[in-house]
């Protein structure tokens, strides 16, 4: 999102960090861990919001340092030259259908058990047509609606927490770890969808009336906020729900209908629609100026995703979410699975970020907490198991037309490092 003054206090600053951190995934990821380690994904939550801590500040002290920087993958380029900035971009390109497809899942989802209908499959696609199609007219959601979208979800999530919390029972929360120690592992692989999206801190810095200060007193407001919404929705979910929280889909519908009744179905349905179609806007929106970028620079086929105006690569990405589709709904393919996907991804440009700061930054504070970052960053990433292999292949894939980079990419190259 680009501001054309810089005017940003700390409050709207907060709502934006909000909007890349919170997202429609909060709908879902409680079932999810607490499928994975019952009670003791509890403790999961706890450990990547610790996590958190380092990263938000290692992409917030890089912000500040950097802000005309282009996110992760700039980073990595200045830092490690142009073919770790390969590798980064094709993660986070070739995630996004799996990303889309997931989000737009969770909205079918939850509208589907409003209506009472069997059609999430047929609702998903749905958003992701309207997605597409704002996108090919040259549509995006304006700052103002997506933050709106934000406070929307928070909203939301402390409702549901006020509401289920006198309803939670203590013994809900025994035995506490009945998958052990792999379980919580599962638990942090799911998680860390929730997770990603430190590194949009990278781009606001600039837009701050106080460069200096202001993204990160943004961005301890938002560790605060997240780690309150994030720990009482986990807690209150696993409370209220108990083995019920590993079965149910609708977990926040679940906690509201503890205190508002049937109503909580239109009203949490209503607000998946406009979450998940926000969500898919902006990633689908950042991917195809993204894959430009990647094509410019010779590491996608210009032919594919090339050219002064995001078209080739919105159809690329059109063609890649459309090949994802059948498997998933007519094989019934996991949200777990797709979600695992993105997570690994996601977090492994996270871990790149963090892994450039440390070269980038200063010595001192800031780059002994990049270094923290890095090193549980990459604990994290360990806990994505087999799906790291789909990172992996795309990295080795990414790392063949970056061999073949045309000649107009060599001086942004030299310019990067």
């Amino acid at each position: 999102m680009t501001h054309r003054t810089a005017d940003l206090g700390v409050l709207q600053g907060t709502a934006l960090l909000l909007g890349g951190v919170l997202g429609p995934g909060a709908l879902v990821l409680p079932h999810l861990a607490a499928a994975a380690a019952g009670p003791a994904s509890i403790a999961a939550w706890a450990g990547l919001l610790a996590l958190s801590v380092p990263v938000a500040l290692t992409f917030a002290a890089l912000g500040s340092r950097h802000p005309d920087g282009g996110g992760a993958a700039a980073f990595t380029g200045l830092a490690f030259g142009e073919r770790a900035s390969a590798v980064v971009g094709w993660w986070f390109y070739f995630c996004v259908p799996a990303g889309i497809v997931a989000g737009a899942l969770i909205g079918g989802e939850y509208v589907a058990a409003a209506l009472g209908l069997d059609a999430a499959g047929l609702l998903a696609c749905l958003l992701l047509g309207v997605a597409f199609a704002a996108n090919a007219a040259g549509l995006r959601t304006s700052g103002g609606l997506q933050v709106g979208l934000v406070g929307l979800l928070a909203a939301l999530l402390v409702a549901a927490v006020a509401l289920a919390a006198p309803h939670t029972d203590a013994g809900n929360f025994t035995p506490f770890a009945p998958h052990g120690a792999g379980g919580v592992a599962r638990a942090v692989g799911v998680l860390l969808f929730a997770f990603a999206g430190w590194e949009a801190a990278s781009h606001l810095s600039a837009d701050f009336a106080d460069r200096r200060r202001g993204l990160r007193r943004a961005t301890a407001v938002t560790l605060v906020v997240v780690g309150v919404l994030y720990l009482g929705l986990a807690v209150t979910t696993i409370g209220l729900l108990g083995e019920r929280a590993a079965v149910t889909g609708v977990p926040l519908t679940e906690l509201l209908a503890a205190g508002i009744g049937d109503a909580a179905r239109p009203v949490t349905g209503a607000a998946a629609v406009l979450l998940s179609l926000g969500a898919i806007n902006t990633f689908i929106a950042g991917a195809a100026r993204l894959g430009v970028a990647l094509a410019r620079d010779g590491a996608l086929p210009a032919r594919l995703t090339g050219g002064p105006a995001p078209a080739r690569s919105l159809a690329s990405l059109a063609v890649l979410t459309g090949a994802l589709l059948p498997p998933v709904l007519l094989w019934n393919a996991d949200l777990d699975v797709l979600m695992r996907v993105t997570s690994a991804c996601l977090a492994a440009v996270t871990v790149a970020g963090t892994a450039a700061a440390v070269r980038l930054l200063p010595r001192g504070a800031a780059r002994r907490t990049a270094v923290a970052a890095t090193v549980f960053g990459g604990a994290a990433l360990l806990c994505c198991g087999a799906y790291l292999l789909v990172p992996l292949a795309l990295a080795m894939a990414a790392l063949l037309p970056a061999r073949r980079s045309s000649p107009e990419a060599a001086p942004n190259a030299v310019a990067a490092r």
